[in-house]
Formats: C-alpha cells, structure tokens, sequence
C-alpha cells in the first residue's frame, strides 16, 4: 500500500534546516502540507528553511475541513488539528507528527502516525541516508529534541546504529 502522508511543522522544520526535507518526498508517494500548518511556518523567523522549503512548490498544501468537537477537545495547536482532522477525513493518510499529546490524540481515533524518529530510521532502511545517527545529530542541533534513551533503543534495534 502506497504512503500518503499529511505533514505538521516540526518534522518539515528541522529536516528543512538541514536540508534533508528530500526524505519525505522519497519516502511516501504524497506528502500535503495542511494550510494551517503552512501558515504556522510562514510566521516563523524570516529567511527559515523550512519556508523556502515551502515556497518552491516540493509541497502540496491542502485545505482541511474543520476539527470534530473530539479532536478539539485534546486542545491541541492549529497545525495538529488541522492534521488530525485531514487524517480522519482521509483514510489512509498518515499523520507525521512529533507532538507527544497530538501522538496520542491520533491514537485514540485510529490514526496512523509518525514522528521525525521514525522518518529518520525508515530513510536508513530504505538506503536514503548513509546514517541515522548522524542525521539525528544534525537534527538535534538542529533543535530537534528528543530523549537520548529513546533514540538510542531505537537506532539499536532498528538500524543497528549506536547513539
């Protein structure tokens, strides 16, 4: 089955800054930008990546119809409900999310979802990336956070990188 992918701001902003944003595109067969979440990145800091990243078109950005009552009630940003909601609305669709209260809100409602981690360790597996570790590192200082446990169980079993 082929991956779609709708896309928040934090996993485009930081692959953006280090300009590794190719691995989205390479890894699902459509990725869309929710407006709001594009509308979020273009309030950012003037000159940002991930805003060039947005402006040359690599993205589609789409309309999302409105939050049920249910997602808003998690009292999440803009971008995640906008995700969330397209998600829903669109079965199939994977959310790529980093937000750990946005993670489990789509969780609850059966959406399938993926963080930056996870885009990391599949762009290793697939042969996009000599190293996840090292991408990580850049991300990292990047300002990607994440807990350094996590990452390294996750480079270990998946990749067979060490941290």
């Amino acid at each position: 089955m082929p991956e779609r992918w709708v896309l928040n701001a934090s996993p485009l902003i930081v692959l953006a800054h280090v300009g590794r944003e190719d691995v989205l595109l390479a890894l699902a067969e459509q990725v869309v930008v929710p407006r709001a979440v594009a509308l979020e990145i273009q309030a950012g800091p003037a000159g940002d990546p991930a805003q060039r990243v947005l402006t040359s078109g690599q993205f589609s950005i789409v309309e999302t119809p409105p939050a049920p009552a249910e997602i808003v009630a998690w009292d999440l940003g803009a971008g995640e409900m906008a995700v969330l909601s397209f998600a829903l609305a669109e079965p199939g669709w994977t959310a790529i999310l980093d937000d750990a209260s946005a993670r489990k809100c789509a969780r609850s409602f059966s959406i399938q979802v993926k963080g930056t981690l996870a885009i990391v360790l599949l762009a290793k597996q697939r042969g996009l990336i000599p190293s996840a570790a090292d991408l990580l590192r850049a991300l990292r200082t990047a300002g990607f956070r994440i807990d350094d446990d996590l990452v390294r169980v996750a480079l270990s079993r998946t990749v067979g990188e060490e941290w």
